[in-house]
């Protein structure tokens, strides 16, 4: 079992204060029985945050930042075809514009549903086809799309960019000649949407316009990917929503919350001699424990299960 946390640590102060308060019995007994295998380090500048990174690590995945192909990856995993034809995900949501900058608003805060989400894809995918990209629905907030634009197109994760200033990370990674077409795309999107019908709809229903779209997961499949030997790894989502809003008191309960549930989990497989797989997610860093044999237990208990696990948590 690997399970991986994103958001295990969080840049806000606030979190990071509540952080060295925090108790979580469960992980510190787990992390006693465990020993770091990898370490994986970088700065918020990068496009794929390094949960992502760990998740493409462990599913053979090794395209450079920001070209991880998720959607194409997405799609074999849900038992489709995405042959060699690049893909990408498309986002509706609402850039907020402010005085100095434009960040991007949580796209869970649009309150679409699938009707609605619909009717505005069968609106906008001429638009799209025009540059021939096709969409198809695939989620309120997700629509698949596939076109020879997404093809080794750097982009930023959701993850990185929710209320996030977009400057610096406009689609393509600002400025890349690739991304021109997307960037003109969305530029006549925003212009449309602005007086569309669907958010007149919105405003009288005092629901946020949808103004514009984010690309990610951009790319297609290698050739040579092997299907995983067995279940890959599974993403513990419950810290992130949290972490995005800055919501210390929100973070730290759902830390809790983990600690009873999935910790308590995992610490009784590792009791079991089970082999178990834990990777810690910050925003810069990542590091990724597994089961000591019983011979190193003592040696790594001195390193970890003395310590609190904010030690750890703290240096990500």
């Amino acid at each position: 079992m690997h399970l991986i946390v994103p958001f295990a640590a969080s840049a806000s102060p606030a979190c990071r204060e509540a952080m060295a308060r925090l108790e979580l019995p469960q992980l510190r007994a787990l992390l006693a029985r465990l020993q770091p295998v990898h370490t994986d380090r970088a700065d918020e500048s990068t496009l794929t945050p390094p949960h992502e990174r760990a998740l493409a690590r462990a599913l053979g995945l090794t395209q450079a930042d920001g070209c991880l192909p998720w959607a194409a990856w997405s799609l074999r995993a849900g038992g489709g075809e995405p042959g060699s034809d690049a893909w990408a995900w498309i986002t509706p949501c609402h850039w907020h514009v402010a005085t100095d900058h434009v960040a991007l608003d949580d796209p869970a805060a649009l309150m679409l549903d699938e009707p609605a989400s619909r009717a505005l894809l069968a609106d906008l995918a001429p638009w799209f086809a025009t540059d021939g990209i096709t969409l198809q629905y695939e989620a309120p907030t997700r629509w698949l799309a596939r076109g020879e634009v997404f093809r080794n197109l750097p982009c930023a994760s959701l993850d990185r960019v929710i209320g996030r200033n977009l400057d610096t990370r406009s689609t393509g990674n600002s400025g890349d000649p690739q991304a021109a077409p997307l960037r003109r795309l969305q530029s006549e999107m925003q212009m449309l949407l602005y007086t569309h019908p669907f958010n007149d709809t919105r405003t009288a229903q005092r629901l946020p316009d949808v103004n514009s779209f984010w690309v990610s997961g951009a790319g297609a499949l290698p050739a040579d990917l092997a299907q995983p030997a067995g279940p890959p790894p599974e993403l513990e989502l419950s810290l992130r929503d949290a972490a995005l809003r800055d919501d210390a008191q929100a973070w730290t309960a759902a830390w809790q919350a983990l600690d009873a549930s999935r910790m308590a989990e995992l610490l009784a497989r590792a009791g079991r001699g089970e082999p178990v797989t834990l990777t810690l997610c910050g925003e810069n860093a990542a590091v990724t424990l597994q089961n000591a044999p019983r011979g190193l237990f003592a040696r790594f208990r001195g390193l970890f299960g003395l310590q609190p696990p904010s030690a750890l948590i703290e240096a990500l």
